[in-house]
């Protein structure tokens, strides 16, 4: 039962932080706005990677990137767990929850549509 209570309170965690790093006004290319004209997808290891190239595209995705990269590291340390377990968990919660259209990387790596 304790481990089942660590795993909740963990995923809990990861969705808690997968709110906070989402969200981008700084740059004139919003997450949002990325995802919806395929300039930007999600890829399986928890990162955002630039399909259409461009210094917006490039700024936005090095920017979510590195917030993203700090808080799987602040939920890593909090529960002992490898920066690439979090980081995939939250993944499969970003993927999860895009709208559609949105471009993610299959388990193959192809680029695919919601």
């Amino acid at each position: 039962m304790e481990m089942a209570m660590k795993l909740r309170t963990f995923g809990l965690l990861v969705a808690a932080g997968v709110m906070m790093i989402a969200v981008n006004p700084a740059f004139a290319l919003d997450l949002a706005t990325a995802r919806a004209s395929g300039v930007v997808g999600e890829k399986t290891d928890g990162y955002v990677a630039v399909i259409k190239e461009s210094a917006d595209a490039d700024a936005l995705a090095a920017e979510v990137n590195g917030r993203r990269k700090a808080e799987y590291a602040k939920i890593s340390a909090a529960n002992s767990q490898p920066v690439a377990v979090v980081a995939k968990l939250a993944a499969e919660e970003i993927i999860g929850k895009l709208p559609s259209g949105a471009k993610y990387q299959n388990a193959s790596g192809a680029w695919v549509s919601k």
